[in-house]
């Protein structure tokens, strides 16, 4: 046995999460566990890519609203980049269009935070022998929900306007024509069913469509 009286096969875990004190917690209860070994912990979205190549951790832990890239987009890096590691979205938020991202991005498993950290440490070791694992009620709710009604470039816009950027600015950032900004809006706004474009922003932030 190694000193830290661990398997010789234990998981290998990268931790991805924002908030100092849960990115600590997890990692030492996960550390609790005799077959896991948390080998990586990373507090932005950027850093996910290279921390895994560098410590080529069987699993990857994902939050999805970490600073600089998402979790979702950090997931779908590491499918092409470093493709035999696992990904696990562990997520506060809970909505049908996050998980349905999710598995387009490649995610193997996703799962909210309120669970227990037995239900986490099980859903690693699930991953890693190649199952999908996912939160049932949230399944359900995705299946019910349908696709995101919103077009990729329609989601630009509005993820560019969330800090109340006026129509000249998005079409500056995204290298459009303000009149097509404004088409796009009044169609998120039209699709979302919302009057204005914060609301519609906010509309498609609780489905989990940005």
């Amino acid at each position: 046995m190694p000193a830290d009286h661990r398997p010789v096969a234990s998981v290998r875990v990268l931790l991805a999460e924002d908030q100092g004190m849960m990115r600590g917690a997890l990692a030492l209860l996960l550390g609790l566990e005799d077959d896991i070994e948390v080998v990586a912990q990373v507090a932005t979205g950027d850093a996910i890519v290279d921390a895994t190549l560098l410590h080529r951790p069987d699993v990857a832990l994902l939050d999805i609203e970490l600073p600089g890239m998402s979790g979702l987009d950090a997931a779908a890096a590491l499918r092409e980049q470093a493709p035999d590691c696992r990904v696990l979205i562990l997520t506060t938020f809970g909505r049908p269009g996050y998980l349905r991202r999710a598995m387009e991005a490649g995610a193997a498993g996703f799962l909210v935070k309120d669970g227990p950290v037995e239900e986490l440490a099980e859903a690693i070791r699930r991953v890693l022998t190649g199952e999908t694992v996912v939160d049932p009620a949230l399944a359900a709710a995705a299946l019910s929900a349908g696709p995101s009604p919103l077009t990729a470039r329609e989601c630009d816009v509005l993820k560019a306007s969330v800090d109340g950027a006026t129509v000249a600015d998005i079409a500056g950032r995204l290298h459009l024509s303000e009149s097509t900004v404004r088409n796009y809006l009044s169609s998120a706004i039209g699709k979302t069913g919302t009057r204005n474009r914060a609301e519609a922003v906010r509309e498609a932030r609780q489905q989990g469509w940005l």
